[in-house]
């Protein structure tokens, strides 16, 4: 472990629609291939690195509108398994020992969660990628990420946006007016219903002390930097 480092095992929440880039849709290769490379400069650090990604460049369970919600939720935790593989694809390629778990049982093509051996490949400094959200419909990979972060001991969340580089008091795209916060409560989040992650997610946060940062994907490079104790984007905590 290197002593510039700030955080021995972090979660990196990515979301389905930043692995797409500008398209909105499918997996836009550059862009993992850029993200994979920061993974690598700070496993190679000592970091442990787990991540969680969501699936909406494919599909999003929450906006089917006539199909059961259920079955809409599952179809979109295939879609995070899809970027998964190529996640660990990307990484594989340059280097970096990597395993993916699903919450679904898919023996052929990940290891099932399975949280002592999930925490086992982490200290052996393998990057674990967990898949199919939970694996229980009507929740979100952000519950994941939170669900996950707690189960092996994680020190924070890195929530990665895409078109956003923290937290603020309305939509900055929409509201040149609008006040980026550098830290905020997880009830502040709550009670003022700041869309950066769902309830359910920031509740569990909030229950087990676990840091989220929030912070703009589009420059990957900014994982390392926030790795490395640098102030960006917005943190999330008890003060």
């Amino acid at each position: 472990m290197d002593f510039k480092c700030k955080y021995k095992r972090v979660v990196l929440k990515v979301s389905g629609e930043a692995l797409a880039g500008g398209a909105g849709h499918g997996i836009n290769e550059d862009v993992i291939n850029k993200i994979s490379n920061v993974i690598k400069n700070i496993n190679k650090l000592g970091v442990e690195v787990a991540i969680v990604v969501g699936g909406g460049n494919f599909w999003r369970g929450a906006s089917a509108k006539d199909m059961d919600r259920t079955t809409s939720d599952y179809m979109g935790m295939l879609g995070t398994i899809i970027n998964s593989l190529a996640f660990q694809d990307a990484l594989e390629k340059i280097g970096v020992e990597t395993r993916v778990q699903t919450s679904i049982e898919m023996r052929q093509i990940a290891e099932p969660f399975i949280r002592r051996k999930a925490v086992r490949h982490l200290e052996k400094g393998r990057v674990v990628i967990f898949s199919g959200g939970s694996g229980n419909p009507y929740f979100s990979t952000d519950t994941t990420a939170a669900l996950r972060a707690a189960e092996i001991n994680a020190d924070i969340i890195l929530l990665a946006k895409n078109g956003v580089d923290g937290v603020y008091s309305d939509d900055p795209n929409k509201n040149p007016d609008a006040n980026k916060y550098e830290e905020l409560k997880y009830i502040d989040v709550l009670n003022k219903k700041l869309k950066i992650m769902d309830s359910t997610a920031t509740s569990l946060c909030m229950d087990n002390k676990i840091p989220i940062l929030v912070f703009g994907i589009e420059e990957p490079s900014n994982i390392e930097k926030i790795v490395m104790g640098e102030n960006i984007g917005t943190i999330i905590k008890e003060v």
